[in-house]
């Protein structure tokens, strides 16, 4: 550099791979050998896959034009420079949830306030909607809707006697004035919009102590302007619940949009396809596990077929039947007898699935409901997917939905993705292409014996990606972030994804970003406590918001728009000029 020898290229690419990631740029920007440097595509390669440690079987990003460009891009772009934190909450900050359009983004704390917030350079409050009126204990969750007019805003309900419940509320975004509640139960359904107008909430009945039915309601946005002349509320889905499990963490995916994805991870599909790791369970490994038993059966109503002809009426009876006369061995538990009970009840009580759920028409109006939920604990390990068909995203026609035969009582799922571990997050990719999940994972060979003792979860999160076009995994789980709160007090970390990256929050104060098409972490962000809730900016990847338990909302951009932000910035002007002025006057 300066004045001093050229360097060998061996002797410049030793300081490279060695050099820190800024110093690596900046040494490169003074060297006098720069412009051959930079056009060196073979060094820029080994320098690539050497210090972001990528395996040499994953290809360049398909919009790269070089690997230089792809190695400035994953430290310039990556928004991990803090440059505002909002103290406006006053208690743990749960949920962050930007608009579509980007201009607004809306907050949820244990303040029992959600609010409103103007998306500008320099980050202002716009609103704030106390909820503690209506009986709240806080918000939880919130969502735009489409045209971002709406907000639909979740929260826990206290009730009579000190019992808590879920509620939704919506809010105008013209002049913050509450249009709607609902009732939501469980409170972590969360609730989600299906379209500009209706919503989705939840309702759970109990049938035994064990056993539950969970029913998924669509409703009007509007209802105390409409409910008097049309129906403002149309039952979807009616699901029976197992071991203690519900449903819960509703969201909707657009199937219109998978065939112009973002980013295709191509790569991958072509390993998943010769992979014996099974589509539905995700706790084996190999070739002999997957010729082993499984631990975790698929859900009642698609496990249990009829058998040579048999009713489920004379099936109840013939167990009933072996009971008495003693030929159930081994003895049966009181919470095995409620199962095996309802798992018969059910059997030819339950609408069957839809057909083709794979082969959706890239023109088709459908979309999926996507849910949490359970076969074996009452711990989320199950991801259930069930086809909403154009017919049923409006509120019109009968409240209880289309007609059903006496035998269709309850409604089958269309396919489901069994995680092999407590679920605690769940987001979609901008496109709808891709489901991450995040899970703390159960020991490997554990047996489920008491449906209200799950297993132990593991510190470590992963980060699995689902192709819902395929409904496989597509990577391999991403791990960097973890938690430690126990199987029983687990609660959401909230993740979000945009065109090139995934971000998470954690228990372990720092939020993380990762490389969709590298699977590789790229950046912590410290906070004082757990981080609860990420948020991309849907315009512009480089913003990120992260929500904490301490209280704080910060806000990260990436180096390049900092330094784009501080060169607009009016400089102070010299001081030999400020003389010369003062000379001339």
């Amino acid at each position: 550099a300066g004045g001093g020898p050229l360097l060998p290229d061996s002797v410049l690419y030793e300081i490279f791979l060695y050099l820190d990631h800024a110093d690596v740029l900046s040494v490169g920007l003074v060297c006098r050998q720069w412009r051959a440097v930079a056009r060196d595509e073979f060094l820029w390669k080994e320098l690539f896959y050497r210090y972001y440690r990528v395996s040499r079987e994953v290809p360049r990003h398909p919009a790269a034009v070089s690997w230089y460009d792809e190695f400035q891009r994953l430290y310039d772009t990556i928004p991990c420079v803090e440059v505002q934190a909002l103290k406006e909450h006053n208690d743990q900050v749960l949920h962050l949830s930007f608009s579509h359009s980007g201009c607004l983004f809306a907050s949820c704390s244990k303040d029992c306030t959600v609010k409103i917030w103007s998306n500008e350079l320099d980050i202002s409050l716009q609103h704030s909607s106390n909820m503690r009126p209506y009986n709240w204990s806080y918000t939880q969750f919130s969502q735009f809707n489409s045209d971002d007019s709406l907000l639909l805003v979740s929260g826990v309900f206290v009730g009579p006697h000190n019992s808590s419940s879920g509620e939704i509320a919506v809010i105008s975004m013209e002049n913050f004035t509450l249009l709607s509640r609902v009732r939501n139960k469980p409170y972590d359904v969360f609730g989600c919009w299906l379209n500009e107008t209706n919503l989705i909430s939840g309702n759970l009945h109990r049938i035994g102590r064990i056993t539950s039915c969970s029913v998924l309601w669509l409703n009007n946005a509007f209802q105390g302007i409409e409910s008097e002349n049309v129906n403002v509320v149309k039952r979807l889905f009616k699901i029976q619940n197992l071991n203690a499990s519900t449903i819960r963490t509703v969201m909707v995916a657009d199937c219109s949009r998978y065939d112009s994805p973002d980013l295709l991870l191509d790569y991958e599909e072509q390993l998943a396809a010769s992979s014996t790791c099974p589509v539905f369970d995700l706790g084996s490994d190999s070739e002999e596990e997957e010729a082993k038993p499984k631990q975790t059966p698929e859900p009642a109503v698609q496990e249990l077929p009829d058998e040579e002809g048999v009713t489920a009426e004379d099936g109840l009876q013939q167990f009933f039947d072996d009971i008495m006369e003693g030929r159930v061995r081994p003895a049966m538990t009181e919470a095995e007898l409620e199962t095996k009970v309802a798992e018969l009840f059910v059997r030819n009580r339950t609408k069957p699935p839809e057909l083709n759920l794979l082969s959706t028409d890239s023109n088709s109006k459908t979309k999926y409901l996507i849910f949490t939920t359970g076969c074996l604990t009452y711990s989320p390990h199950q991801i259930g997917i069930k086809r909403i068909l154009p017919h049923q995203m409006t509120t019109a026609g009968p409240v209880l939905g289309e007609e059903r035969r006496s035998d269709e009582f309850f409604d089958s799922l269309d396919h489901v993705i069994d995680v092999h571990g407590h679920i605690i997050g769940m987001g979609l990719s901008p496109d709808h292409r891709y489901l991450y999940v995040n899970s703390r994972a159960w020991p490997r060979d554990c047996v489920i014996s008491d449906p209200m003792q799950p297993p132990p979860i593991a510190e470590e999160i992963d980060l699995h990606v689902f192709d819902l076009k395929t409904m496989k995994e597509v990577k391999r789980a991403l791990r960097a972030h973890r938690a430690y709160t126990p199987n029983e007090e687990c609660f959401f970390i909230f993740l979000d994804v945009s065109r090139d990256f995934v971000a998470s929050g954690a228990e372990d104060r720092h939020g993380y970003i990762w490389d969709r098409h590298y699977n590789i972490c790229l950046a912590k962000l410290q906070h004082d406590n757990v981080v609860n809730s990420v948020a991309f900016s849907p315009v512009e990847q480089e913003l990120l918001l992260t929500a904490s338990d301490d209280t704080t909302i910060k806000v990260w951009r990436s180096p390049r728009v900092v330094r784009i932000q501080q060169a607009r910035k009016p400089r102070p002007r010299k001081l030999l000029f400020s003389w010369l002025m003062n000379q001339k006057s």
